[in-house]
């Protein structure tokens, strides 16, 4: 892999996306330099979809994502160092064509469609565009036993990409007319498109908040069970960024579920503050489930099955 191509890959990582780039920097530098080309690649794609400056039509966007498939499989010649490298590294470990195809295609839904009628329907979504990037970051991972490796990962990309649709809100209806909430949790609680769209806030909102919130939690949980199948250098980057992505449900609740008058973000102080406490956590206990279970917040609020009703409950400080 060419300095250039690592040059530009870290600086996209460490741009947009934040949260990641911190656990990133905790892998060997074997797993580290790749995980900063993956992701580069991941917003190279994003981007054609999500930029609103870049104003491109759907043809035009369909003609990007042709052009970054056909770059990261090999299959033309590109003078793009990510996609160079994306190639370099597919070839050289065990990251499938398979995969590559419908994270791509995920991106490409994105150009029509922006609602989802049911968690199903969302969930055929995140396929691609979250369980393929697990499954991406297992094969470059190397582990011994990929079968049983790969489900944990999916489902602890799910449950990354649920916690940023939850966070998102706001940003996603006003910056791209896009509801990553299903719909029918939100008739099941009462909450109608417009409301969402004209960023109404109601305890029925709150109450879909605390059902999607609490699907998520039980992805974290199946995620984080399969984290001691990865390489052992390689597993406490992992948990951090499940400690990280999942500290946004704190904030989501310490903020009654608000993320319509603004966006949730964790503050620097916060994810040192995480990364300390998870590393002496993890010198005790290298079991990633009590760790996991220790230093996270998940579950710390009840759901709308077993709970009391948004208006009589307090969040947790």
């Amino acid at each position: 892999m060419g300095d250039d191509s690592l040059e530009k890959s870290r600086g996209i990582h460490r741009r947009t996306g934040k949260t990641f780039y911190y656990a990133t920097r905790l892998f060997p530098e074997r797993i580290r330099h790749k995980t900063y080309v993956l992701y580069a690649f991941f917003r190279i794609a994003d981007e054609v979809v999500d930029d609103e400056d870049a104003d491109l039509s759907p043809a035009r966007q369909r003609e990007e994502l042709a052009r970054i498939r056909a770059g990261a499989l090999g299959r033309r010649e590109t003078d793009d160092p990510v996609l160079q490298a994306f190639d370099e590294i597919r070839r050289e470990t065990d990251i499938t064509d398979a995969d590559v195809e419908r994270f791509v295609d995920a991106m490409a839904t994105d150009i029509e469609t922006s609602r989802y009628e049911t968690y199903e329907d969302l969930e055929s979504y995140m396929r691609g565009s979250a369980a393929a990037v697990g499954h991406m970051m297992t094969g470059i991972m190397d582990v011994d036993e990929p079968s049983v490796a790969r489900p944990h990962a999916r489902a602890l990309g799910e449950a990354f990409q649920l916690s940023n649709f939850l966070r998102d809100v706001r940003e996603d209806v006003v910056d791209r007319d896009r509801i990553y909430l299903p719909l029918e949790t939100l008739e099941r609680y009462g909450v109608t498109e417009s409301q969402i769209e004209t960023l109404e806030l109601s305890d029925g909102f709150r109450s879909a908040m605390m059902h999607e919130m609490a699907r998520a939690e039980d992805l974290y949980r199946e995620g984080v069970a399969g984290i001691k199948y990865l390489p052992r250098d390689c597993q406490f980057a992992v948990l951090l960024a499940a400690v990280l992505y999942a500290d946004h449900h704190r904030l989501i609740r310490e903020r009654d579920y608000d993320v319509l008058s603004a966006t949730p973000q964790l503050s620097t102080t916060r994810k040192l503050w995480l990364i300390a406490r998870t590393r002496w956590c993890w010198h005790w206990n290298k079991d990633p489930e009590a760790v996991f279970e220790r230093v996270s917040t998940i579950g710390d609020a009840p759901t709308p099955a077993s709970g009391p009703e948004p208006s009589e409950w307090t969040p947790t400080q």
